[in-house]
């Protein structure tokens, strides 16, 4: 592993304006979820939006990824190519996740929304990956532990009968787009480094209706669904270790106290 980076203010500022602006362009990009839009209208926008910004999308050819978003709807677990044949439509739900680069900085945020009516499963299951992230953000502070991260989020969601995707993890943010350390979502208690503050990385929890593993196109080398084609679901935040809590960057809406 990897040494972890603790911050500087200077680079915390920056890394919190650009990670605000990363949740500014998700509450954009909802706006045209709708039956009948194609992903890649969503994505042109969202490109548009980062650019108008004065900030640059960090997917765009990182690793050779074409686009400036993954677009991931139904049993697509993370990084869906957006397309013009990837039309919404009703019942559908769908992960938009936007990471931006403003002034060198990175910000890095997901969220699920839904097209009309979904069902009740669909429903219970973007709730868990919500909870999932809120019980993960509960355990940052100075002196836990990584591991307890991924403890509390895998008890939860096999407790609601859903699974916990093992193949991807949060990561370190904010110089570079992946950074130390590695955040598993299902892990051990008390294991992993210890938080301290200035500490910047994202939690993602993604959560299947049934199997936890993925299987990637072998078509586009992206791409990652369910292997039982059944649905999945990702919230992500970027969250700061502050000197006694934790700061989630990425939270416009006021859904989080500084603690």
């Amino acid at each position: 592993m990897g040494k972890i980076i603790i911050k500087t203010p200077e680079q915390i500022e920056g890394i919190r304006q650009s990670s605000r602006l990363a949740a500014q362009t998700l509450d954009f990009a909802g706006e045209l979820v709708k039956a009948g839009v194609n992903t890649e209208f969503i994505d042109d926008k969202i490109e548009e939006f980062i650019l108008a910004h004065g900030a640059i999308p960090a997917t765009k050819g990182y690793g050779g990824y074409p686009k400036s978003s993954c677009i991931s709807l139904n049993n697509v677990i993370c990084h869906g190519i957006p397309s013009k044949e990837t039309i919404l439509k009703e019942g559908d739900i769908l992960n938009i996740d936007i990471t931006t680069i403003l002034n060198g900085y990175y910000g890095d945020t997901s969220r699920m929304f839904t097209v009309g009516e979904v069902t009740p499963v669909a429903d219970e299951l973007i709730d868990t990956a919500w909870h999932c992230l809120d019980l993960g953000i509960e355990q940052v502070k100075p002196g836990n532990r990584f591991g307890n991260i991924g403890f509390v989020i895998s008890r939860y969601a096999k407790a609601k009968g859903f699974s916990v995707v093992y193949e991807f993890c949060g990561h370190g943010v904010g110089i570079d787009f992946h950074e130390e350390p590695q955040v598993d979502h299902a892990s051990r208690r008390n294991t992993g480094p210890e938080m301290k503050p200035g500490m910047i990385f994202t939690i993602e929890p993604m959560i299947n209706q049934g199997k936890p593993k993925a299987s990637i196109d072998k078509n586009d080398g992206w791409t990652a669904r369910t292997i039982d084609n059944k649905l999945s679901a990702q919230f992500e935040h970027t969250i700061l270790v502050t000197e006694t809590g934790y700061e989630v960057l990425t939270d416009v809406h006021g859904d989080y106290d500084i603690t």
